[in-house]
């Protein structure tokens, strides 16, 4: 993740010693909110995505999944779930992110989420919005939830419901916001950056603004699932959609509101950020490099900082490499699984610079970006090392004098 709010336009979020190793001193947020300050990147557990179900209510063009609304088999049970959060609090991860499918059609979701709470565990959910209730907020809130992060793709309902493969789902959603808005739980708007998504993100931001929305995530396309069939941005999109993001975040900053506003997925957002504040000249370019130093990008993400565990218990690097198993919780313990090494690909990517081949194992931003999406780089290539295509930097931005090396 690229928080923008915090890189550009210098705003402290609650996940700022998390992300860039630093403490927060102009807020205090909640204590379910809070993150811990890790020594290093390198050092970090991982935050964990959990597809609790593949079962969903919806059917969105760009699912990596690819849910539908019936039952699977052979997805864990409630004590077999419980257990895993028994690892993961003493694994001490930084956070579980319950996701899907829809997290929400699970019958023991609130009972999972309570039990998590009581280990400790900084939890977060990721859904489509359309099954919270009022009751279902408020039970949000009650828990410490740090933040529910509901996926829209467009203020025009027509769009949104195309996207979604079921009609009404938009007024449905918005009623999800709605109502966690309401009741003061923290929430988060995610929108998958695709060449429809991307033309309307003033009013998406207009949007933000308006309903009173905390959070922002803009992930950029990684092709898996039925997201496969979807037309990747060209890197000119690619590069408007990024400053429109940085400009409209920064306006909120400036104007003394706290909406948090991150990219996701294409780590190189942090190097075309830094290029943006050089030629700016704005002050804060040189702790700006500092902090996407100490964050790595890629390099601490995918197999370090990030895993994924799916609906069945399988162990993977993130949730977009279903493609690849290091292990199933019901024969292992997660903790278990992500320390072992024995794996050469869960061994590449605990230390991955010198593997990576073409643009990026050339580029000089190579230790801010970390070689950008490994899953993406497959998916594309057949190579897990190979170039990133989602890269929308040129050969010219790319050559030079790499970053580490600017005193």
């Amino acid at each position: 993740m690229i928080d923008v709010s915090v890189l550009y336009g210098g705003l402290e979020s609650p996940s700022t010693p998390h992300r860039y190793g630093r403490e927060i001193r102009q807020i205090d947020p909640p204590a379910y909110q809070k993150m811990a300050v890790a020594r290093s990147a390198r050092e970090r557990r991982p935050i964990v995505v959990w597809n609790l179900t593949r079962t969903c209510n919806l059917k969105c063009v760009h699912c990596y999944t690819a849910s539908e609304a019936c039952a699977y088999s052979d997805e864990l049970g409630t004590d077999a779930c419980k257990a895993v959060l028994r690892d993961l609090a003493e694994f001490k991860v930084p956070a579980v992110l319950f996701s899907g499918g829809e997290p929400l059609v699970r019958s023991d979701f609130f009972e999972l989420a309570a039990y998590a709470r009581e280990l400790g565990l900084h939890v977060v959910a990721s859904t489509n919005g359309t099954l919270i209730t009022r009751d279902a907020a408020e039970r949000f809130k009650e828990l410490g939830f740090a933040y529910v992060g509901i996926s829209l793709d467009s203020v025009d309902p027509a769009i949104h419901d195309e996207f979604r493969g079921v009609k009404g789902a938009f007024d449905r959603t918005m009623r999800g916001f709605r109502h966690c808005v309401d009741v003061g739980q923290k929430v988060g708007l995610r929108l998958t950056l695709t060449c429809h998504t991307s033309q309307n993100l003033d009013r998406l931001f207009d949007f933000i603004e308006k309903k009173g929305i905390h959070r922002a995530c803009f992930y950029h396309l990684c092709p898996a699932g039925r997201g496969r069939d979807l037309m990747a941005m060209r890197p000119e999109n690619a590069r408007e959609a990024v400053d429109t993001i940085i400009t409209r975040a920064n306006d909120f900053v400036r104007r003394g509101k706290r909406i948090e506003i991150l990219t996701v997925d294409n780590p190189c957002d942090g190097a075309y950020l830094y290029m943006r504040m050089l030629m700016e000249k704005r002050p804060r370019s040189r702790q700006v490099l500092d902090m996407l130093l100490w964050n790595g990008g890629a390099r601490y993400s995918s197999g370090v900082g990030i895993a994924n565990i799916d609906f069945s218990g399988n162990v993977h690097a993130d949730q977009f490499s279903m493609s690849r198993t290091f292990g199933n919780v019901r024969q292992r313990k997660f903790s278990e699984i992500w320390q072992d090494t024995s794996d050469p690909i869960m061994a590449g990517l605990k230390d991955r610079l010198d593997l990576l081949e073409g643009r990026c194992g050339a580029c000089r931003f190579k230790a801010i970006c970390g070689g950008g999406l490994r899953a993406r780089a497959e998916i594309f290539t057949g190579n897990i090392w190979a170039a990133d295509p989602g890269c929308y930097l040129s050969d010219e931005e790319i050559s030079g004098l790499p970053v580490e090396e600017i005193g």
